[in-house]
């Protein structure tokens, strides 16, 4: 058995470098933020810019013609240009500044995020995860396993024969601007203890990640992170996925690339329970876009539009739920296929599946304006898994369950929820 500690304000203290390793330091966090600083300069300034631009050549009609050019070679571009220019300058002297700092002056021994910080580094790497990562900004967080007592499992190699796992593992996974902190690891009514209350024998674990990278890229890392982990701790039986939101739909992208690898984990994958999952999209990105879409096409604010490529990859993603690299690999732009065109991916057909949904209406609403709205941010049917052909995802009725009352982010600590799941997990 590990040793039991609880998560305070701060990740645990260590000895044990290994423990620390991949966590973001207080070092990370000041040299991230002040390069994502200097980048929002530029890239408002971009915009700015933009604007500029298409207000005085568009009523000239020389927007699109080859006399654009003098737009470049005129005194507005380069005040533009030097203002980019010098604070692109600041930025490099400002990180490197933080850097020589945290190699020569700061102490051997970083200490991690508490976690206040820590949330916000989640929430920014929702809205912008996979140009933290594209820029190499320290800020874009890699896929780590946590204990329930709040380690991180850094090192799957590098296990001791008492540290190792055997039996049942719950591994569960946060959606959208979350990390593994959302789930109140330490909290005796939270999800990962009621998991442990109700079988003791079983070994929980959370998954933390970039959740603005593209979800089929995810799901390659979480599945290549599974098989190391059963790899590393070869007496682990059974494993359970339980995910949240964007969390049900990392799950699944890895078993399908776990099963296409023909990758070990996968056999022992006993059950999946999805709560608040937009197996079929989410209603608010796709407003997002026919949003940014009649902004790109309104004279004088198209350049606005800029403003909605800066949201993640992932965001996009849940436009329709997509997990698969097909989705999205084949076009120019940062975008994801329509919905009838989206690849279809089936559940491999010897996991049993949970859907849970929630929402925010009363019991006995059964409205087609109740089901569209469903929890706020996902809709009944979506959540569900039910869709048109190919698509649906062949899963019981008994298998499923829907909460009245409940909107997306109580999902995650609603009794009644958290309850039906630890029911679901104990069923043969």
């Amino acid at each position: 058995m590990m040793t039991q500690k609880l998560i305070s304000d701060s990740k645990p203290e260590s000895g044990n470098e290994h423990e620390l390793e991949g966590m973001i330091s207080i070092y990370d966090f000041l040299d991230g933020i002040s390069q994502l600083s200097i980048a929002g300069v530029i890239e408002t300034t971009a915009i700015v810019e933009a604007i500029h631009r298409e207000i005085v050549l568009r009523p000239l009609g020389l927007l699109n013609h080859r006399y654009g050019r003098f737009w470049r070679q005129g005194i507005s571009s380069r005040v533009y240009g030097v203002v980019k220019g010098i604070t692109s300058l600041l930025g490099h002297c400002l990180a490197l500044g933080i850097h020589q700092y945290s190699h020569f002056l700061a102490p051997k021994n970083p200490q991690p995020l508490p976690n206040h910080l820590s949330l916000v580094v989640n929430a920014l790497n929702g809205v912008m995860g996979d140009h933290l990562e594209t820029k190499k900004n320290p800020l874009a967080l890699p896929m780590m396993l946590y204990t329930s007592e709040g380690f991180p499992i850094a090192s799957l190699s590098q296990v001791s024969q008492a540290e190792a796992l055997s039996g049942k593992v719950a591994i569960i996974l946060h959606g959208l601007c979350m990390g593994y902190l959302n789930w109140q690891p330490d909290n005796e009514q939270g999800l990962g203890q009621k998991i442990l209350k109700a079988q003791p024998d079983t070994k929980v674990l959370y998954l933390n990640y970039n959740t603005g990278r593209r979800i089929s890229s995810n799901g390659h890392q979480l599945s290549e992170l599974l098989q190391t982990l059963i790899t590393s701790h070869p007496h682990i039986t059974e494993i359970n996925l339980i995910g949240h939101s964007m969390g049900g739909l990392v799950s699944r992208s890895a078993l399908y690339y776990g099963e296409e690898a023909q990758y070990e984990w996968v056999a022992k994958v006993g059950k999946l329970i999805t709560l608040g999952t937009p197996h079929h999209g989410a209603v608010l990105e796709r407003i997002g876009d026919f949003v940014q879409q009649t902004i790109s096409r309104l004279p004088f604010a198209g350049s606005l539009a800029k403003l909605g490529d800066l949201r993640s990859a992932g965001i996009i993603d849940l436009r329709h739920g997509s997990v698969r690299d097909e989705d999205w690999q084949s076009l120019s732009i940062r975008s994801v296929l329509p919905d009838n065109e989206r690849h279809a991916t089936p559940l491999p057909q010897h996991i049993k599946a949970y859907f849970l949904a929630g929402s925010l209406s009363e019991e006995g609403n059964n409205s087609k304006g109740s089901h569209l709205l469903g929890d706020g941010l996902v809709n009944i049917k979506s959540a569900l898994g039910e869709h048109t052909n190919e698509h649906t995802l062949a899963v019981p009725k008994e298998r499923k369950a829907l909460f009245y009352g409940v909107g997306h982010l109580a999902l995650l600590t609603d009794e009644k929820v958290l309850d039906k799941t630890v029911e679901w997990l104990k069923l043969k």
